[in-house]
């Protein structure tokens, strides 16, 4: 008897799909500093576009651990580092090693945004393993896990893990520079926590019944 291919359920084969591309895409949008406005008793809030992305990619961790289970959870995070690197190397030899063409006046402009060097670099691929996998992990087993206490298990985990990603990221890429480490943390961290309790809790249903619904059709 031939083994036959196992099949992907469609939610999940969809949900990897844009996992992957939100991998690549929150480096790329991380090139801009956002204004999230003025808030009461915070102040002025700031926060790198790349958030918006990323949140995205705790939503779809955390959906995919609701609907197949941690393992399979941390499997897709494990994966998310194949497109994540690829990435890096290619914007480093588009940078680095093909020479702009002749007429082109926008290489400096392009390799000030997209190129990051050896340290950030490093710095991202941590941050993101530790928090995405600590995200997947505090979500599968808060009030319980699976089944449980979606909304909540969601939002604490999303901004416990956001706080580990901002402190390893600035301490990795920026220690022992003369920066002010700590408010730039802070300022950081006060944003993430602010955007992660208006985004995760909302869009961690909708992406639930949506993998649920893909999986029905």
């Amino acid at each position: 008897m031939q083994n036959q291919t196992p099949v992907i359920p469609r939610s999940l084969f969809a949900f990897s799909l844009l996992y992957g591309g939100l991998c690549v895409l929150a480096g790329v949008m991380g090139t801009k500093l956002a204004s999230l406005g003025h808030w009461p008793l915070l102040g002025d809030l700031a926060v790198e576009s790349g958030i918006f992305a990323f949140l995205f990619l705790v939503i779809i961790s955390s959906a995919v651990a609701e609907l197949f289970g941690q393992k399979m959870a941390n499997q897709l995070v494990r994966y998310g580092f194949v497109p994540l690197i690829v990435s890096m190397i290619m914007l480093t030899v588009v940078i680095r090693v093909v020479p702009p063409a002749s007429f082109w006046q926008d290489q400096d402009a392009f390799a000030r945004l997209l190129g990051q060097g050896v340290r950030m670099q490093f710095a991202g691929l941590i941050s993101y393993g530790t928090s995405q996998t600590l995200n997947v992990y505090l979500f599968s087993r808060i009030a319980g896990g699976q089944g449980k206490a979606l909304v909540l298990r969601a939002w604490l985990a999303s901004l416990l893990s956001q706080v580990v990603d901002t402190v390893l990221f600035i301490t990795i890429s920026f220690y022992g520079q003369d920066l002010p480490l700590g408010q730039i943390m802070e300022g950081q961290i006060i944003s993430k926590l602010v955007l992660s309790t208006i985004m995760v809790p909302p869009l961690i249903v909708l992406f639930v019944k949506l993998g649920k619904r893909l999986d029905r059709v």
